[in-house]
């Protein structure tokens, strides 16, 4: 069983501003914590979330689905990141995919994004921490285009297993398959080839 640090939404805004955040006191009243069980839904695609999700322990699974049933992985939130469903953000916008607790138990912080935009138009601080969170969140974003649009399956999951390889000791092989955008049929031929080039 994975054992997990607890990373405060303080901590991980604060640590996004490079400098300590005023005004916590507005923030926290707008901030609920959200425990989650292995597999249980934090929001399912389709819904009105306009809040920025902090995770302080384990692991979120981001999922797009199909019209015909199909899921696909998104990617992964590890504790010490912060998360949102962008177009949820938006006036009247609903989330584009459903994120989850995976790999085991996990504890989310939920912040109301409006509150976090007063702050950021009071304060240069908490401006540049979304504007960093923005910008983490468009090169996380643009890398994983290009992995898709340029690297061979094999390379994906080569490249997976050398940036997350702790996320990969927690996860299931067919979550690792549909984030690499193959089968779990193919991801095991992949590991198969992987392990004997070593």
């Amino acid at each position: 069983m994975p054992t997990f640090a607890y990373h405060s939404s303080r901590a991980v805004l604060e640590q996004l501003a490079q400098a300590p955040l005023p005004d916590w006191e507005m923030l926290a009243r707008v901030t609920t914590v959200r425990p989650l069980r292995r597999g249980e839904v934090l929001f399912h695609a389709g819904e009105v979330q306009p809040r920025v999700f902090v995770v302080n322990e384990g692991l979120i699974k981001m999922v797009y689905e199909t019209a015909d049933g199909d899921t696909w992985v998104k990617g992964f939130v590890p504790a010490g990141l912060c998360f949102a469903s962008l177009t949820a953000l938006q006036p009247g916008g609903v989330t584009s995919y459903t994120a989850l607790a995976e790999g085991g138990p996990c504890m989310v912080e939920q912040i109301d994004h409006a509150a976090l935009e007063t702050l950021a138009a009071r304060h240069s601080l908490w401006q540049r921490a979304l504007s960093n969170a923005y910008r983490l969140y468009g090169q996380r974003k643009e890398q994983r285009e290009m992995e898709l649009l340029t690297l061979s399956p094999e390379e994906r999951y080569r490249r997976f297993l050398q940036q997350y390889p702790q996320i990969a000791a927690q996860v299931r092989q067919r979550d690792i398959a549909s984030y690499v955008r193959v089968t779990p049929v193919a991801l095991s031929r992949i590991k198969a080839r992987v392990i004997r080039g070593g």
